[in-house]
């Protein structure tokens, strides 16, 4: 019997406000999309870390006899067959390296032509214009400055450069687009937490003789503050549900399907299902447990018992 009272005070409570449970959904649906959106970009940018860390190299670049004219780090002239083994016999003596691969002017040419072919300036670069330069593969890729330290400067050596920089500079920008969503996501649950308080204010006003009665017949606090405290449950759990249908549909129709990331950037690592099926959990968790617990503090204050 007193099952069957919650019950239906949580269905007339929501019935009642009715514009208010769909604000408050709403603001819940859109928060913890946000919340589990950003969830997910960290996992995509960790991941994308993790693949592309793997495959970076730094690239000592040597000096040619165009820039030997013009770049006051080749002043001497042109890098020497002498000069060359001696740079790949201290780097084969280096414990961070893992493997060296040596590109000619012939090889960087034909690696300029693929990629760049369909440029205006590709018809006036010839080989002889093209660097030497060692590839080397670190252990671990934040090492990098030993091999700065170790050859820039160096005679034979133009410059060496870790891909390294350009990637950090990529995931620095994903790292700001997340922090952008996760003060949105804030500043929204900041949003739906005063509308579940307001809600909680007007249910609890409009119900404030059926209130009153319990108390004089000896109800518990308890089972007054029950029905609206699952009210707001019930409409934070709705919006959490909504949102986990957010971020299935994003996954779906962005990488899968629809825009098809997957199939048009090969180059990129995208997350699986199971990144985005671990998250439900907790966002459906978030989305009872965060609308129950502001009804419970509203009512300490609102609806005396």
């Amino acid at each position: 019997m007193r099952a069957q009272f919650v019950l239906s005070e949580i269905s007339v409570g929501l019935r009642r406000n009715l514009t208010m449970t769909f604000a408050v959904i709403v603001s819940v649906a859109l928060s913890l999309a946000l919340f589990g959106g950003s969830l997910l970009m960290s996992d995509q940018v960790n991941q994308m870390k993790g693949y592309w860390y793997d495959k970076i190299n730094v690239s000592i670049f040597l000096c040619n006899k165009s820039n030997a004219q013009n770049d006051p780090n080749c002043a001497k002239g042109a890098v020497t067959e002498d000069q060359k083994k001696t740079i790949l016999a201290d780097l084969d003596k280096m414990p961070v390296v893992q493997k060296v691969t040596y590109e000619s002017q012939d090889e960087a040419y034909k690696h300029y032509k693929t990629q760049f072919g369909d440029s205006p300036l590709a018809s006036t670069i010839t080989p002889d214009l093209m660097q030497e330069s060692y590839r080397i593969k670190l252990k671990n890729p934040e090492q990098y400055k030993v091999i700065a330290s170790a050859f820039n400067g160096r005679d034979g050596v133009q410059s060496v450069q870790d891909q390294k920089g350009i990637l950090d500079n990529l995931f620095g920008l994903l790292n700001g687009m997340n922090w952008a969503a996760r003060a949105v996501m804030a500043l929204m649950l900041v949003v739906a937490l005063m509308l579940i308080v307001n809600t909680v204010r007007v249910s609890a006003f409009s119900r404030r003789r059926e209130t009153g009665i319990m108390r004089l017949v000896g109800a518990s606090g308890f089972y007054i503050q029950a029905p609206f405290i699952m009210e707001a449950a019930v409409a934070g759990l709705i919006g959490g549900t909504v949102a986990c249908g957010f971020l299935v549909l994003a996954r779906y129709f962005i990488i899968d399907h629809g825009l098809a990331l997957s199939q048009k950037l090969n180059l990129i690592n995208f997350i699986g299902w199971d990144a985005v099926l671990t998250k439900l959990p907790l966002i459906l968790a978030t989305s009872l447990l965060m609308p129950a617990l502001a009804a419970f503090f509203a009512l300490r204050k609102y609806l005396k018992v």
